[in-house]
């Protein structure tokens, strides 16, 4: 059932991170890396992966590192990455953008939820000229 889910994002050129070994290594690394916690929830579907994806594709963002936990399937996996979240609430989706291993940005499931794929790319590229461009 997931599958159309996580090919997605691997379509989009993130890896997925199925232990929390991988979450470790992934968000250590130096560099940009976008961290998105996928799920099947409707915010996902709708709103998350094709927000992501559409910032990706249509407004040149470019980070070093790609990569994906899918909350409900690698609970480990997923549980580790939100400790890389600095206290904040669990929700899924959430995405994540790190800067050489450090925390910049955190979009959580209400960034997502009712708000339009365009909208989201608007505030991922807003985020992203903040925190990784503006260096």
């Amino acid at each position: 059932m997931v599958a159309p889910m996580r090919e997605e994002l691997v379509q989009a050129g993130f890896r997925q991170l199925l232990t929390p070994a991988q979450v470790d290594e992934a968000l250590q690394q130096p560099g940009t890396t976008l961290l998105l916690v996928n799920s099947v929830c409707g915010c996902a579907a709708a709103g998350a992966r094709p927000g992501v994806t559409e910032a990706l594709r249509t407004q040149g963002l470019r980070f070093d590192h790609l990569v994906t936990v899918f909350a409900g399937m690698e609970k480990e996996a997923t549980a580790q990455a939100r400790e890389y979240f600095e206290g904040a609430m669990p929700t899924s989706p959430q995405a994540a953008i790190f800067k050489d291993g450090q925390l910049v940005h955190l979009m959580q499931r209400q960034d997502f939820l009712g708000h339009e794929p365009g909208d989201i790319a608007a505030s991922l590229v807003a985020a992203y000229r903040r925190t990784v461009a503006a260096s």
